[in-house]
Protein backbone atom coordinates (compact mmCIF):
# COMPACT_ATOMS: atom_id res chain seq x y z
CA UNK A 1 0.00 0.00 0.00
CA UNK A 2 1.35 3.40 -0.99
CA UNK A 3 1.88 5.92 1.81
CA UNK A 4 2.01 9.66 1.16
CA UNK A 5 5.08 9.99 3.41
CA UNK A 6 7.10 7.27 1.65
CA UNK A 7 9.69 8.67 -0.76
CA UNK A 8 12.13 6.91 -3.04
CA UNK A 9 15.60 8.09 -4.04
CA UNK A 10 17.06 6.31 -7.08
CA UNK A 11 20.79 6.84 -7.61
CA UNK A 12 21.43 6.87 -11.35
CA UNK A 13 24.58 8.92 -11.84
CA UNK A 14 27.34 6.31 -12.07
CA UNK A 15 29.10 5.22 -15.24
CA UNK A 16 29.25 1.49 -14.42
CA UNK A 17 32.99 1.21 -14.96
CA UNK A 18 33.11 -2.48 -13.92
CA UNK A 19 30.78 -3.19 -16.84
CA UNK A 20 33.00 -1.52 -19.44
CA UNK A 21 33.03 -1.50 -22.46
CA UNK A 22 29.28 -2.10 -22.58
CA UNK A 23 28.69 0.67 -20.04
CA UNK A 24 30.23 3.90 -21.33
CA UNK A 25 30.46 7.44 -20.04
CA UNK A 26 27.88 8.73 -22.54
CA UNK A 27 25.48 5.78 -22.12
CA UNK A 28 25.83 4.00 -18.74
CA UNK A 29 24.30 0.62 -18.08
CA UNK A 30 21.36 1.90 -16.00
CA UNK A 31 19.88 3.35 -19.17
CA UNK A 32 20.26 0.12 -21.14
CA UNK A 33 18.11 -2.99 -21.49
CA UNK A 34 20.83 -5.38 -20.39
CA UNK A 35 18.59 -8.38 -19.69
CA UNK A 36 16.46 -8.06 -22.81
CA UNK A 37 13.22 -7.30 -20.94
CA UNK A 38 12.15 -4.36 -23.07
CA UNK A 39 12.91 -1.91 -20.24
CA UNK A 40 16.11 -0.26 -19.07
CA UNK A 41 17.41 -1.05 -15.59
CA UNK A 42 16.26 2.42 -14.47
CA UNK A 43 12.73 1.84 -15.77
CA UNK A 44 12.60 -1.55 -14.05
CA UNK A 45 13.72 0.04 -10.78
CA UNK A 46 10.96 2.66 -10.87
CA UNK A 47 8.35 -0.02 -11.56
CA UNK A 48 9.65 -2.28 -8.77
CA UNK A 49 8.76 0.22 -6.05
CA UNK A 50 5.26 1.11 -7.30
CA UNK A 51 3.54 -0.96 -4.56
CA UNK A 52 4.99 1.23 -1.78
CA UNK A 53 5.69 4.66 -3.28
CA UNK A 54 3.55 7.17 -5.14
CA UNK A 55 5.00 8.22 -8.54
CA UNK A 56 5.24 11.87 -7.48
CA UNK A 57 7.41 10.88 -4.48
CA UNK A 58 10.14 9.29 -6.61
CA UNK A 59 13.38 11.24 -7.13
CA UNK A 60 16.12 10.35 -9.60
CA UNK A 61 19.59 11.64 -8.69
CA UNK A 62 21.89 11.65 -11.69
CA UNK A 63 24.66 13.54 -13.41
CA UNK A 64 23.57 16.64 -15.29
CA UNK A 65 24.89 15.02 -18.49
CA UNK A 66 22.15 12.37 -18.24
CA UNK A 67 19.14 14.65 -17.86
CA UNK A 68 17.88 13.99 -21.39
CA UNK A 69 18.28 10.22 -20.99
CA UNK A 70 16.25 10.24 -17.77
CA UNK A 71 13.49 12.42 -19.23
CA UNK A 72 13.33 10.25 -22.33
CA UNK A 73 12.96 7.07 -20.30
CA UNK A 74 10.67 8.56 -17.62
CA UNK A 75 8.54 11.05 -19.58
CA UNK A 76 5.92 11.39 -16.82
CA UNK A 77 8.43 12.72 -14.28
CA UNK A 78 8.58 16.43 -13.55
CA UNK A 79 11.89 18.27 -13.68
CA UNK A 80 11.71 18.71 -9.88
CA UNK A 81 11.93 14.92 -9.57
CA UNK A 82 15.18 14.76 -11.53
CA UNK A 83 18.05 15.96 -9.34
CA UNK A 84 21.14 16.84 -11.35
CA UNK A 85 24.54 16.61 -9.71
CA UNK A 86 27.15 19.01 -11.15
CA UNK A 87 30.05 16.66 -10.32
CA UNK A 88 30.47 13.03 -9.30
CA UNK A 89 31.06 12.92 -5.54
CA UNK A 90 30.05 9.33 -4.68
CA UNK A 91 26.91 8.30 -2.81
CA UNK A 92 26.97 10.36 0.41
CA UNK A 93 26.50 13.81 -1.23
CA UNK A 94 24.04 12.26 -3.67
CA UNK A 95 21.86 10.87 -0.89
CA UNK A 96 22.21 14.03 1.20
CA UNK A 97 21.09 16.24 -1.68
CA UNK A 98 17.90 14.27 -2.24
CA UNK A 99 17.21 13.83 1.49
CA UNK A 100 17.53 17.51 2.36
CA UNK A 101 15.41 18.45 -0.65
CA UNK A 102 12.69 16.00 0.39
CA UNK A 103 12.89 17.30 3.97
CA UNK A 104 12.25 20.86 2.78
CA UNK A 105 8.89 19.71 1.38
CA UNK A 106 7.95 16.95 3.86
CA UNK A 107 9.74 16.83 7.25
CA UNK A 108 7.78 13.66 8.08
CA UNK A 109 9.11 11.77 5.07
CA UNK A 110 10.25 8.17 5.19
CA UNK A 111 12.91 7.46 2.59
CA UNK A 112 14.04 4.43 0.61
CA UNK A 113 17.37 4.73 -1.22
CA UNK A 114 18.25 2.36 -4.04
CA UNK A 115 20.73 2.11 -6.89
CA UNK A 116 19.24 2.13 -10.38
CA UNK A 117 21.03 -0.93 -11.73
CA UNK A 118 19.96 -3.80 -9.48
CA UNK A 119 17.96 -6.89 -10.41
CA UNK A 120 15.29 -8.39 -8.13
CA UNK A 121 13.83 -11.66 -9.41
CA UNK A 122 11.34 -12.22 -6.56
CA UNK A 123 9.55 -8.89 -6.35
CA UNK A 124 6.89 -10.16 -3.95
CA UNK A 125 9.41 -11.25 -1.30
CA UNK A 126 11.35 -8.03 -1.82
CA UNK A 127 8.32 -5.81 -1.21
CA UNK A 128 7.32 -7.80 1.89
CA UNK A 129 10.79 -7.32 3.43
CA UNK A 130 10.83 -3.68 2.35
CA UNK A 131 7.56 -3.05 4.21
CA UNK A 132 9.10 -4.53 7.37
CA UNK A 133 12.07 -2.18 7.00
CA UNK A 134 9.85 0.86 6.41
CA UNK A 135 7.75 0.06 9.49
CA UNK A 136 10.92 -0.28 11.58
CA UNK A 137 12.41 3.00 10.39
CA UNK A 138 9.46 5.37 10.16
CA UNK A 139 8.84 5.79 13.90
CA UNK A 140 12.36 5.29 15.27
CA UNK A 141 15.95 6.41 14.75
CA UNK A 142 16.86 3.15 13.02
CA UNK A 143 19.01 3.19 9.90
CA UNK A 144 17.93 0.04 8.08
CA UNK A 145 19.64 -1.78 5.24
CA UNK A 146 18.70 -4.92 3.36
CA UNK A 147 21.06 -7.89 3.61
CA UNK A 148 21.56 -10.68 1.07
CA UNK A 149 22.91 -14.14 1.88
CA UNK A 150 26.33 -14.33 0.16
CA UNK A 151 27.08 -17.00 -2.43
CA UNK A 152 30.80 -16.34 -2.90
CA UNK A 153 33.65 -14.36 -1.25
CA UNK A 154 33.13 -11.26 -3.38
CA UNK A 155 35.38 -8.28 -2.59
CA UNK A 156 33.08 -5.82 -4.36
CA UNK A 157 30.37 -5.83 -1.69
CA UNK A 158 30.01 -4.60 1.87
CA UNK A 159 29.48 -7.27 4.55
CA UNK A 160 27.18 -7.07 7.56
CA UNK A 161 27.25 -9.10 10.76
CA UNK A 162 24.17 -8.75 12.94
CA UNK A 163 23.36 -9.56 16.54
CA UNK A 164 22.19 -13.14 16.97
CA UNK A 165 18.56 -12.62 17.89
CA UNK A 166 16.27 -15.47 16.90
CA UNK A 167 12.92 -14.81 15.20
CA UNK A 168 13.61 -11.12 14.72
CA UNK A 169 13.17 -9.66 11.24
CA UNK A 170 15.03 -6.45 12.09
CA UNK A 171 18.43 -7.18 13.63
CA UNK A 172 20.96 -4.75 15.06
CA UNK A 173 24.17 -4.61 13.11
CA UNK A 174 27.27 -5.64 15.04
CA UNK A 175 29.84 -5.08 12.27
CA UNK A 176 29.66 -3.31 8.92
CA UNK A 177 32.70 -3.81 6.67
CA UNK A 178 32.84 -2.15 3.26
CA UNK A 179 34.62 -4.10 0.47
CA UNK A 180 37.04 -6.33 2.41
CA UNK A 181 40.08 -8.03 0.88
CA UNK A 182 39.71 -11.58 -0.45
CA UNK A 183 41.06 -13.29 2.66
CA UNK A 184 38.63 -11.44 4.89
CA UNK A 185 35.72 -12.05 2.50
CA UNK A 186 36.51 -15.77 2.54
CA UNK A 187 36.49 -15.81 6.35
CA UNK A 188 33.16 -13.96 6.39
CA UNK A 189 31.65 -16.52 4.03
CA UNK A 190 33.00 -19.49 6.02
CA UNK A 191 31.61 -18.13 9.29
CA UNK A 192 28.05 -18.04 7.96
CA UNK A 193 27.39 -14.97 10.13
CA UNK A 194 27.52 -12.32 7.42
CA UNK A 195 25.24 -11.01 4.71
CA UNK A 196 26.00 -8.74 1.78
CA UNK A 197 24.94 -5.13 2.00
CA UNK A 198 22.48 -4.71 -0.87
CA UNK A 199 23.00 -0.95 -0.95
CA UNK A 200 19.29 -0.38 -0.33
CA UNK A 201 18.66 1.82 2.71
CA UNK A 202 15.54 2.81 4.62
CA UNK A 203 15.21 5.59 7.20
CA UNK A 204 13.10 8.58 8.10
CA UNK A 205 14.34 11.97 7.01
CA UNK A 206 15.02 13.19 10.55
CA UNK A 207 17.26 10.18 11.26
CA UNK A 208 19.38 10.49 8.14
CA UNK A 209 19.86 14.26 8.37
CA UNK A 210 20.93 13.86 12.01
CA UNK A 211 23.43 11.21 10.89
CA UNK A 212 24.88 13.66 8.36
CA UNK A 213 25.14 16.29 11.10
CA UNK A 214 27.12 13.88 13.30
CA UNK A 215 29.34 12.06 10.80
CA UNK A 216 29.54 14.29 7.71
CA UNK A 217 28.99 17.76 9.10
CA UNK A 218 30.46 19.56 6.07
CA UNK A 219 27.82 18.00 3.83
CA UNK A 220 25.07 18.71 6.35
CA UNK A 221 26.06 22.36 6.71
CA UNK A 222 26.20 22.90 2.95
CA UNK A 223 22.67 21.63 2.42
CA UNK A 224 21.29 23.44 5.46
CA UNK A 225 22.74 26.64 4.02
CA UNK A 226 20.93 26.14 0.71
CA UNK A 227 17.60 24.88 2.08
CA UNK A 228 15.76 28.03 0.99
CA UNK A 229 16.92 27.47 -2.59
CA UNK A 230 15.33 24.06 -3.07
CA UNK A 231 12.59 24.10 -5.72
CA UNK A 232 13.68 27.57 -6.90
CA UNK A 233 15.70 28.89 -9.84
CA UNK A 234 18.68 29.33 -7.46
CA UNK A 235 18.97 25.62 -6.68
CA UNK A 236 21.45 24.63 -9.39
CA UNK A 237 23.82 27.51 -8.65
CA UNK A 238 23.76 26.84 -4.90
CA UNK A 239 24.22 23.13 -5.54
CA UNK A 240 27.31 23.68 -7.67
CA UNK A 241 28.82 25.79 -4.89
CA UNK A 242 28.08 23.07 -2.33
CA UNK A 243 29.45 20.23 -4.47
CA UNK A 244 32.65 22.12 -5.19
CA UNK A 245 33.41 21.89 -1.45
CA UNK A 246 32.81 18.14 -1.11
CA UNK A 247 35.28 15.29 -1.29
CA UNK A 248 33.91 12.09 -2.79
CA UNK A 249 32.78 9.67 -0.08
CA UNK A 250 30.32 6.79 -0.03
CA UNK A 251 27.43 6.54 2.40
CA UNK A 252 28.95 3.22 3.51
CA UNK A 253 32.28 4.71 4.64
CA UNK A 254 30.79 8.04 5.73
CA UNK A 255 27.90 6.85 7.89
CA UNK A 256 27.12 3.11 7.82
CA UNK A 257 30.48 1.97 9.22
CA UNK A 258 30.38 4.59 11.99
CA UNK A 259 26.77 4.75 13.17
CA UNK A 260 25.59 2.65 16.13
CA UNK A 261 21.92 2.64 15.13
CA UNK A 262 22.21 0.49 11.99
CA UNK A 263 19.87 -2.49 11.56
CA UNK A 264 19.51 -5.12 8.86
CA UNK A 265 16.60 -7.04 7.35
CA UNK A 266 17.70 -10.17 5.51
CA UNK A 267 16.03 -10.37 2.12
CA UNK A 268 16.33 -13.47 -0.07
CA UNK A 269 14.71 -12.19 -3.22
CA UNK A 270 16.91 -13.13 -6.16
CA UNK A 271 19.01 -9.99 -5.83
CA UNK A 272 21.96 -9.00 -7.96
CA UNK A 273 23.61 -5.62 -8.26
CA UNK A 274 24.38 -6.46 -11.90
CA UNK A 275 27.55 -4.49 -11.42
CA UNK A 276 29.91 -6.88 -13.14
CA UNK A 277 30.07 -9.25 -16.08
CA UNK A 278 30.16 -12.20 -13.68
CA UNK A 279 26.93 -11.08 -12.01
CA UNK A 280 25.26 -10.79 -15.43
CA UNK A 281 26.45 -14.31 -16.24
CA UNK A 282 24.83 -15.54 -13.03
CA UNK A 283 21.48 -13.87 -13.75
CA UNK A 284 21.07 -14.38 -17.48
CA UNK A 285 19.72 -17.43 -19.27
CA UNK A 286 22.47 -19.92 -20.22
CA UNK A 287 22.87 -22.51 -22.95
CA UNK A 288 23.78 -26.18 -22.45
CA UNK A 289 27.44 -25.22 -21.95
CA UNK A 290 26.69 -22.60 -19.29
CA UNK A 291 27.40 -19.79 -21.75
CA UNK A 292 25.49 -16.53 -21.93
CA UNK A 293 25.58 -15.44 -25.57
CA UNK A 294 24.18 -12.29 -27.16
CA UNK A 295 24.87 -11.41 -30.77
CA UNK A 296 25.73 -13.33 -33.94
CA UNK A 297 28.12 -15.85 -32.34
CA UNK A 298 29.42 -19.29 -33.31
CA UNK A 299 30.98 -20.90 -30.23
CA UNK A 300 33.02 -24.12 -30.29
CA UNK A 301 34.41 -25.97 -27.27
CA UNK A 302 33.49 -22.95 -25.14
CA UNK A 303 31.86 -23.05 -21.70
CA UNK A 304 31.09 -21.00 -18.58
CA UNK A 305 31.59 -17.79 -20.56
CA UNK A 306 29.68 -14.63 -21.31
CA UNK A 307 29.87 -13.37 -24.88
CA UNK A 308 28.12 -10.14 -25.77
CA UNK A 309 28.79 -8.86 -29.28
CA UNK A 310 27.24 -6.81 -32.03
CA UNK A 311 24.44 -8.38 -34.07
CA UNK A 312 26.02 -6.82 -37.15
CA UNK A 313 29.28 -8.76 -36.86
CA UNK A 314 29.78 -12.52 -36.96
CA UNK A 315 31.98 -13.61 -34.06
CA UNK A 316 33.60 -17.06 -33.97
CA UNK A 317 34.90 -18.29 -30.59
CA UNK A 318 36.87 -21.47 -29.93
CA UNK A 319 38.33 -23.04 -26.80
CA UNK A 320 37.34 -20.56 -24.10
CA UNK A 321 36.45 -21.53 -20.53
CA UNK A 322 35.27 -18.96 -17.97
CA UNK A 323 35.88 -15.88 -20.12
CA UNK A 324 34.26 -12.53 -20.84
CA UNK A 325 34.12 -11.46 -24.48
CA UNK A 326 32.51 -8.05 -24.85
CA UNK A 327 32.43 -6.32 -28.22
CA UNK A 328 30.68 -2.98 -28.05
CA UNK A 329 30.96 -0.17 -30.57
CA UNK A 330 34.72 0.45 -31.00
CA UNK A 331 36.08 -1.64 -28.10
CA UNK A 332 36.65 -5.38 -27.79
CA UNK A 333 37.36 -6.81 -24.32
CA UNK A 334 38.59 -10.37 -23.73
CA UNK A 335 39.16 -11.11 -20.05
CA UNK A 336 39.12 -14.14 -17.73
CA UNK A 337 35.99 -14.01 -15.58
CA UNK A 338 38.01 -14.50 -12.40
CA UNK A 339 40.06 -11.41 -13.28
CA UNK A 340 37.09 -9.12 -13.92
CA UNK A 341 37.98 -6.84 -11.01
CA UNK A 342 40.86 -5.65 -13.21
CA UNK A 343 38.44 -4.12 -15.73
CA UNK A 344 38.47 -0.85 -13.79
CA UNK A 345 42.28 -0.94 -14.03
CA UNK A 346 42.06 -1.50 -17.79
CA UNK A 347 39.66 1.42 -18.14
CA UNK A 348 41.94 3.70 -16.11
CA UNK A 349 44.82 2.88 -18.45
CA UNK A 350 42.63 3.55 -21.49
CA UNK A 351 41.74 6.97 -20.06
CA UNK A 352 45.43 7.81 -19.69
CA UNK A 353 46.74 6.46 -22.98
CA UNK A 354 43.87 6.44 -25.50
CA UNK A 355 41.18 8.72 -26.87
CA UNK A 356 38.37 9.47 -24.39
CA UNK A 357 35.83 8.15 -26.94
CA UNK A 358 36.78 4.64 -25.79
CA UNK A 359 35.65 5.34 -22.23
Amino acid sequence: MQDKNTHLIIMAGGIGSRFWPFSRRNYPKQFQDILGTGQSLLQQTVKRFEPVCKPENVYIVTNQDYKDLVMEQLPNFSEDQILLEPFLRNTAPCIAYASYKIKSKNPKANIIVTPSDHVILDTYSFIEKLKIAIDAAKSSDKIVTLGIKPTRPDTGYGYIQSEEIQNEDVKKVRLFTEKPNLEMAESFLESGDFVWNAGIFIWNVKTITQAFEIYLSDISEAFEDMKDDFYTKNESKSLEKAYSQFHGISIDYGIMEKADNVFVVQCDCGWSDLGTWKSLHEQAQKDENENVITGDVMAYNTKNSIIKTSKNRLTVIQGLDNFIVADYDDVLLVCHKDEEQRIKEFLATVKKTKDEKYT
